[in-house]
């Protein structure tokens, strides 16, 4: 890599001379530490220099920006293998040299529509990391870029570990041939994220949050430190995806001895293509999703203030989301035999695997502990089963509280439908973490934002408001309403002692079937001839 190196510096060496030869024929040119905006067209690649660079300055980071297009920056005019890079998302280390005061690149995009751009170039000393100064893995000598993957459940950022820093015409220490205090071993990757607004998908909105993600000073200030990595770490990390939420990573990397940092190139994500034109980021959900939700949001409503009184329909619920055949059998076993405890363990099972959920969407969740499948579902049930047995002496309460809570959060989950909000995630993670084993590595945070806090405003509201109605309501009221078949029981056993009761002379079921398919067979049966109609003749 050392000859590539020599050649790039080359070319950097010509670069400048024509930079300096030509600054007069529209460059961009650039200065240190200001963001710039352009466009950039296709198919000449576009020049650009940097002048007047400090000799305090060991290197450079240049790095470029776009919403979703990719734009290539390069330290040539003709590209060469390990010498640019391509991306939304891309920046260049340059090693200055003694004496060099200026900079030249190029820049050029594929795209037939001309793209709107963000760049910036940063300087560092000779004190400060190198960001990817030991790349190993990527195209590029000096790699201070993150890559970035993702799919339906997690997004994953790769990044090259960092070197030392060194002055001008140095040569670079060596990445691994000690691992002491002396050498890159000592540092230390902080990695960053970044939200943006929910709901935003704009470019310019996208663009202007890019400038809090690029320098040390504005990451620490503006961003949120979720993970710290040594260098005996992989340099990988997995977050859970949130498809149509922007979101922002960066890494900084420090030496703990100098107490001097240095950023990586940030790189964003909606988890999901906006170039694709289906509408997968833009809107939250299809029309069916949506009327079904809505639909599911009116029967959690009527079951947080109705769902005590109305007994029945709190059981059909269970049928559909326990399963078919085990909630058939679970309100048979009620109709017949009024069996109580079982049905209130699965209505208390069902608010404790909300409750459970909540607690590990807290941070709580992101404790290496429970990356463990076995932990963390020993865990998770543990904690559902405790609510039903907490519960165990005053069953109607915990009825009446499973109806407000989980009633209630059906009306998030359709809100979610609508516009974005990241209290769906509390169960939604957990599906994800039974669906993919992959998940679990995965540092489970998301937004909480203005919309989020009007969401559980409502949730807290109608839950509050449901449990205190129906507390109310069932004052001096039997805990639970009685099985139907004692009811029917009792009904029969009323006509058949009460004489006076119109019911009583109503005939049996058998003769009632009998009767009404005697009159649908005469229905259907042509009239028999009656005989001789000819009148006598007297």
């Amino acid at each position: 890599m050392w000859p590539l190196r020599l050649l790039v510096l080359g070319v950097l060496a010509a670069g400048t001379a024509e930079a300096q030869a030509n600054s007069s024929d529209g460059f961009l040119e650039f200065s240190v530490g200001k963001f710039t905006y352009f466009l950039l067209s296709r198919p000449l690649p576009q020049e650009a220099i940097l002048r007047h660079i400090s000799s305090n300055v060991t290197f450079l980071l240049f790095q470029i920006h776009s919403q979703y297009q990719n734009t290539t920056v390069s330290f040539t005019k003709t590209l060469l293998p390990g010498t640019s890079g391509t991306g939304s998302d891309r920046g260049l280390v340059f090693i200055l040299r003694p004496e060099q005061t200026m900079c030249t690149w190029y820049l050029e995009t594929k795209e037939a529509k001309p793209v709107q751009n963000v760049a910036i170039p940063l300087s560092y000393s000779e004190r400060d990391p190198i960001p990817g100064g030991c790349n190993l893995e990527f195209d590029l000598d000096i790699d201070p870029n993150i890559y970035l993957d993702y799919n339906s459940f997690e997004t994953t950022i790769k990044f090259a570990p960092a070197n030392l820093g060194y002055a001008r015409g140095a040569e670079p220490l060596p990445c691994d041939v000690s691992t002491g205090q002396e050498s890159r071993w000592r540092l230390q990757y902080e990695v960053y994220q970044y939200f943006l607004p929910e709901g935003d998908l704009t470019e310019a909105s996208l663009l202007r949050h890019l400038q809090r993600m690029a320098q040390v000073p504005q990451v620490k200030a503006s961003a949120v430190k979720v993970v710290t990595l040594t260098a005996d770490d992989k340099t990988t990390v997995s977050f859970s995806s949130l498809p149509g939420q922007g979101v922002i990573y960066n890494v900084i990397v420090w030496d703990p001895i100098l107490n001097a940092s240095a950023a990586y190139v940030p790189v964003h994500t909606y988890a999901c293509s906006l170039e694709s034109g289906d509408g997968s980021c833009v809107s939250p959900g299809r029309t069916s999703t949506k009327v079904f939700s809505t639909v599911f949001a009116l029967l959690g409503l009527f079951i947080c203030f109705f769902g005590h009184r109305f007994w029945k329909t709190v059981r059909l619920v269970l049928t559909a989301v326990a399963g078919s055949i085990g909630g058939i059998l679970l309100v048979a076993s009620w109709w017949r035999f009024g069996t109580l405890m079982l049905c209130m363990l699965c209505v208390g099972l069902l608010l404790g695997f909300l409750v459970s959920s909540g607690i590990f969407f807290t941070p709580l969740g992101n404790l290496n502990v429970f990356r463990d499948d076995g932990v963390f579902w020993v865990t998770f049930s543990c904690v559902a089963l405790l609510i039903p047995v907490l519960f165990l002496g005053c069953l109607r309460i915990l009825n009446i509280l499973a109806c407000g809570v989980l009633g209630s959060y059906s009306v998030v989950l359709a809100v979610d439908s609508y516009a974005f909000t990241s209290l769906s995630y509390i169960t939604l993670n957990v599906l994800r973490r039974a669906l993919n084993t992959a998940f679990r590595g995965a540092l489970l945070r998301a937004p909480f934002q203005t919309n989020d806090f009007i969401v559980l405003a409502v949730w807290g509201m109608l839950a509050v408001s449901g449990i205190t109605l129906q507390i109310r309501r069932e004052r001096g009221q039997p805990p639970f309403p009685p099985h139907p078949y004692k009811l029917w029981k009792q009904e029969r056993e009323r006509r058949v002692t009460n004489i006076l009761d119109p019911s009583h002379h109503i005939p049996p079921l058998r003769e009632r079937l009998y009767g009404g398919f005697a009159h649908i067979k005469e229905f259907f049966q042509r009239e028999q001839p009656a005989g001789e109609r000819t009148p006598l003749l007297l």
